[in-house]
């Protein structure tokens, strides 16, 4: 019985290392792997400013009182021109004291400098050089940043990667066709770099109150780009 036992595992063994040797040994079917680049440019739809407020005074409540007084001044201008769903939110705040280093001496404070910053965010376009002039005029002295950018950016991401995956697949074909070939199935696709450029536009720092009515500030939005590769791997056969 044990002989029986003995022989009966012995062939089961063999049978299956003889079904297992062929799937081991199978060869892979051949491949190429391409790449595929988009670049889209997109019209902006929003536009990003950054205004700010600077006021210095001897002690810190005053400087901090005459700045929330200008930039109460700034905003209710600014906010004239904005249209439905645009948005004004405080970015950054600073209440620092000046020094002064007398020579061999401690440092002495000799008064306080306010800077508080508001971002703006408005669909109209056509409007943020008038915003920054009026602005200016109600006592703002800073724009820190002007940015034309996009509401909905993934929207625009997954235009390029369709755009990208569709010239990795065009890619892949063709070398395949020039190799006498075809293109049997996708095995393996990866999303590779992509990137989302807004368009900054450089702003006047500071202007006067008459030189700001008498020249308005011009304003050229540009194009948004946006850029997605795409890398592709397919099994190739005989035609």
């Amino acid at each position: 019985m044990k002989i029986i036992l003995a022989t009966f595992t012995a062939l089961l063994l063999s049978a299956s290392t003889i079904f297992a040797q062929p799937i081991a040994d199978r060869p892979r079917p051949p491949s190429i792997t391409v790449n595929g680049e988009a670049t889209i440019a997109a019209e902006p739809d929003q536009a990003q400013i950054d205004i700010g407020v600077t006021t210095q005074a001897r002690n810190a409540p005053d400087a901090s009182r005459e700045n929330a007084e200008r930039l109460a001044r700034v905003l209710a201008e600014v906010k004239k021109l904005l249209g439905k769903g645009d948005e004004v939110k405080t970015s950054g705040y600073a209440l620092n004291p000046q020094y002064r280093y007398p020579q061999g001496g401690k440092p002495e404070i000799v008064g306080y400098t306010a800077n508080n910053i508001v971002r703006i965010k408005t669909a109209k376009l056509d409007e943020v050089g008038k915003m920054i002039d009026a602005a200016m005029q109600a006592g703002a002295n800073n724009i820190n940043r002007l940015m034309f950018t996009l509401k909905d950016e993934e929207a625009a991401r997954l235009d390029a990667l369709r755009q990208a995956s569709a010239k990795a697949k065009a890619k892949a074909e063709a070398i395949a066709a020039s190799l006498g070939l075809k293109v049997l199935r996708i095995s393996t696709v990866t999303e590779g770099e992509r990137s989302f450029q807004p368009i900054y536009r450089q702003a006047p720092m500071a202007r006067g109150e008459a030189l700001a009515a008498a020249a308005p500030t011009p304003v050229e939005p540009g194009a948004v780009e946006v850029r997605s590769t795409v890398t592709l791997t397919v099994e190739v056969g005989e035609r």
